[in-house]
């Protein structure tokens, strides 16, 4: 029997959820899988590389947070498609998705509704949770990246009968270092020639803490001048974060890049790679890092702590401690040795526990154990 599976998400823009969910629509076996894919809102860079695997992607065009012709648009869609399981992703696409099934006509075949969380939302508020609430009963499983999210869920009413973790998946990458594109990186952000990289990839936001490493670069300058900070991403803080660096007296060490199509091909540059963050889901930007090998400091949170092994693929240090990021940065960059181990491990680690294959399969199990 074949599996008819929707995966219902609010874009396709490039970002770690819809990363995730087009490594799973493309990887999940045609022989078992029948998959079709629905952006709320609208679709990406992502729905291109969909259509290239010959995967259906129906954007139904959202334009306000409750949306009555995008809910009728995607009523009818499921009425279309008659999926067994419906797999949502992120809370527009979790409310929608739980709702429309909720109130398909009864001559619709039973449709399993699997949600997957991807963050410790506590950016949430009273009715969102409310809300939540209000659709456990059209959700057969709730599926987090990582045991912090099911426990952050567990403590929001979510029974464990149905809350199951899924890791992320990485494909391991080249690690070839492009001596053309640090030419034209250093070139391009006015970065000295003999510059040792560290970098942050994320979106500047709050949660990220980047203020924190920038405190953190003002320590390591004092032992070593030759550091350069590398923010790679773009979002409300970047303004603040700018000041910052002017106030801390870094700005000559420090370089926002924004938001950056070819990330991939700067991986390779990075010597430390740094994450703040007091709250993840399962940081994508961790994961890739390691999967280049670059040893990883990162905030000492359930979730990065589900990936970075201290001493032993990188270090962590408190949520707020400057001083340690600055510390475990400059032991990394001291020590070539330690820094090449630290790579390795954690390259072979993402290798071994976060494989692609791996993912796909823990959401093919989950598939079949809610239509059994």
């Amino acid at each position: 029997m074949v599996i008819k599976v929707s995966l219902l998400i609010p874009t396709l823009d490039q970002s770690g959820a819809e990363k995730q969910l087009t490594l799973l629509a493309t990887s999940l076996p045609r022989d078992e899988f029948d998959v079709q894919v629905i952006a709320l809102t609208r679709g990406g860079p992502y729905a291109e590389v969909l259509q290239q695997h010959d995967i259906p992607v129906t954007i139904l065009k959202k334009r306000f947070k409750f949306d009555p012709l995008a809910y009728r648009a995607l009523k009818k869609t499921l009425q279309q498609q008659q999926p067994d399981i419906l797999h949502t992703w992120l809370f527009a696409a979790n409310s929608y998705g739980r709702m429309a099934v909720k109130h398909l006509s009864s001559s619709q075949k039973k449709t399993r509704v699997i949600v997957s969380e991807r963050c410790v939302d506590s950016w949430k508020s009273n009715w969102q949770h409310n809300v939540d609430r209000r659709l456990l009963p059209q959700t057969s499983l709730l599926v987090g990246n990582s045991l912090g999210v099911v426990d952050f869920y567990r403590e929001k009413g979510v029974p464990d009968s149905l809350l199951r973790v899924v890791p992320n998946g990485i494909v391991l990458p080249d690690t070839t270092v492009n001596e053309a594109v640090r030419s034209q990186l250093y070139q391009e952000h006015d970065i000295p020639p003999n510059a040792r990289l560290i970098a942050f990839v994320g979106r500047l936001a709050r949660q990220k803490r980047v203020e924190d490493l920038l405190w953190a670069l003002q320590l390591i300058r004092q032992m070593n001048e030759d550091i350069v900070l590398l923010v790679i991403g773009d979002g409300p803080e970047r303004a603040k974060l700018e000041q910052l660096a002017h106030k801390y007296t870094v700005t000559p060490n420090v370089r926002f890049l924004g938001h950056r199509t070819d990330v991939d091909r700067l991986f390779p540059l990075f010597e430390v790679f740094q994450l703040a963050s007091d709250f993840e889901g399962q940081s994508n930007s961790i994961m890739e890092a390691m999967s280049y090998g670059i040893p990883v400091v990162a905030s000492d949170i359930p979730p990065n702590r589900e990936l970075v092994v201290h001493g032993e693929t990188g270090f962590l240090t408190s949520v707020g401690d400057s001083t340690g990021f600055a510390q475990f940065a400059e032991r990394i960059l001291a020590d070539p040795q330690l820094a090449k181990d630290l790579g390795n491990a954690a390259r072979k680690r993402m290798q071994e526990e976060f494989s692609v294959d791996k993912m796909v399969e823990g959401y093919a199990r989950l598939y079949r154990e809610v239509l059994q």
